[in-house]
């Protein structure tokens, strides 16, 4: 997906927060078969240039077969993206005809991932999105940088839920209720440990 195509599907103050794609390593799945064939008949042309010319432009000709199917494989991966705004999850595939699928942020309950061993050591695995009824939106197979999407996916969630609070001061009698729902967003794993013990600071000092 090309970035002029991603923006214009950006709604007014959106803004890109994480790209990423799937694992490298399904590239290379897709991709490998051309590869060596493609291998095998320049080891063929090579062969065929020192005995006769009919037989090296022929192999020249089915070269083209294997090169682009391999640019198909390319192409197809690199605009199969997996975007995070600061308001929804936006899932696209397609070279030409673009398939455009999104969730939207307020929607999301949860985020599951899950990593194999391997997946920790080369960097993939899978997400879901998970809304209030614990049915998956969304399930994204090897994708890339994993943690880090689901980091950015809870913090664009975060960072929305702060914009729409009424910017008033709180009132004492309200700390400890804000207190508590943040609590409550730290259970969820939309606040990390560190976020809720500086917010729950910042609360407290207004005591």
């Amino acid at each position: 997906m090309s970035t002029s195509y991603l923006e214009k599907m950006l709604g007014e103050n959106e803004k890109v927060e994480f790209v990423a794609r799937q694992h490298w390593s399904i590239l290379v799945r897709s991709i490998l078969a051309e590869v060596v064939i493609t291998i095998i008949l320049l080891a063929a042309v090579s062969i065929a240039a020192a005995y006769t010319a009919g037989i090296a432009a022929l192999a020249y000709v089915l070269l083209l077969i294997p090169l682009a199917l391999l640019t198909r494989d390319v192409l197809i991966w690199w605009n199969n993206q997996y975007v995070v705004t600061n308001r929804r999850v936006i899932q696209t595939n397609g070279v030409f005809n673009k398939n455009v699928i999104d969730s939207s942020l307020e929607k999301v309950n949860d985020v599951k991932m899950e990593q194999s061993f391997f997946g920790r050591v080369f960097d993939y695995g899978d997400v879901e999105i998970l809304t209030a009824s614990e049915l998956a939106v969304n399930r994204f197979t090897w994708i890339e940088r994993p943690v880090r999407f689901k980091t950015a996916m809870l913090n664009a969630k975060e960072r929305m839920g702060t914009d729409e609070m009424p910017r008033r001061p709180a009132a004492k009698s309200d700390v400890p209720a804000l207190i508590e729902e943040l609590d409550q967003l730290r259970k969820q794993g939309v606040l990390t440990e560190q976020e809720f013990q500086a917010k729950k600071a910042q609360l407290l000092s207004r005591m």
